[in-house]
């Protein structure tokens, strides 16, 4: 037997009222609209479940016996309204984001102050990410947001990923400051990456986006790289750099400006990775998304715009 739970909430109320009008009323029913449904379900249960008096109305025992689930139903029903009620409160104030290391250094940190600012009670939470596992941190609903580098035009999204671009990294060169390259006659002049053909260097780890990107820009420029050093972390390959063991491409976004070191900017060919901020395509539910991805898209724009002022400077 299929069970109306409209019934038995009813039956519930006509308990707590003892009237059939102040149940009506509490569902927003016509008298005569409840009195129908009273007599539906005693045809249904096949026993009467209302007495009908003149000061009201009563449940019989197998009336009061549904009653006791029709409570059960509106209590149940009110916990859901407030556990509904608290997450979407708790959704509304949180934000989980992930970034890869330069990003997490550089962009999100002025991000985040300016979100206290103007939400000083969100629940924030960041966590280092590899890029690569960006789109499924976000896909799985692990994280609400994540920064992720891209080294070619074409990287694809999952159809639930949203992708909204952030920044055009360029690369640098980095040389040691007593390179020949960084004190000539030009020292400030950008560089084309067959001028350092013959040079030893400090490269990402083979197999990576970042090291498959050099090596098609060094056959283009007609040599194969001395590679004598390799590191997965652009901050290891600046270190190297600075203790004299070669030179090295590096995002201009991670340059940490290691001592001994000075770097140029690469002219030909004009190599870069881009960022991107990932969220979910529907945010409705945490709609600090939205706040903190228009906070990164400044940040970022400030950050582009420092270095176009710091190019145009003359060297000091």
């Amino acid at each position: 037997m299929l069970v109306d739970p409209g019934q038995l909430r009813l039956l519930a109320l006509i308990e707590e009222f003892g009237s059939l009008t102040a149940a009506a009323e509490a569902l927003r029913l016509t008298p005569a609209a409840v009195t129908q449904q009273v007599a539906r379900a005693e045809r249904q249960w096949q026993v009467p479940l209302v007495v009908r008096g003149p000061r009201g109305a009563r449940l019989t025992e197998a009336g009061a016996m549904l009653a006791v689930h029709g409570r059960i139903i509106d209590e149940t029903t009110e916990k859901a309204a407030a556990d509904m009620a608290a997450l979407l409160g708790h959704l509304s104030l949180r934000l989980r984001v992930g970034a890869f290391q330069a990003a997490a250094l550089h962009l999100v940190p002025p991000a985040l102050v300016a979100l206290r600012h103007r939400h000083p009670d969100a629940d924030v939470s960041v966590v280092d990410l590899v890029s690569g596992q960006g789109p499924e941190a976000i896909g799985t609903s692990r994280l609400d947001l994540a920064v992720v580098a891209s080294w070619s035009d074409s990287f694809v999204f999952p159809p639930q990923v949203a992708a909204h671009s952030l920044l055009r990294d360029p690369l640098v060169l980095v040389l040691p400051a007593d390179h020949p390259l960084a004190t000539g006659p030009s020292p400030a002049a950008p560089l084309r990456l067959e001028q350092l053909r013959n040079e030893a260097w400090v490269t990402i780890v083979a197999g990576h986006a970042a090291r498959e990107q050099f090596d098609r820009a060094a056959k283009e420029a007609g040599f194969t790289p001395k590679v004598r050093f390799e590191t997965e972390s652009f901050d290891v390959a600046q270190a190297l750099v600075g203790a004299g063991s070669g030179v090295a491409l590096v995002s201009r976004l991670a340059l940490t400006h290691v001592p001994g070191t000075t770097h140029r900017e690469l002219v030909r060919p004009r190599l870069h990775r881009r960022l991107h901020a990932l969220t979910q395509t529907d945010t409705t539910l945490t709609p600090l998304v939205e706040v903190f991805l228009g906070l990164l898209r400044d940040v970022a724009q400030e950050r582009a715009a420092a270095w176009r002022q710091a190019d145009q400077e003359p060297a000091g």
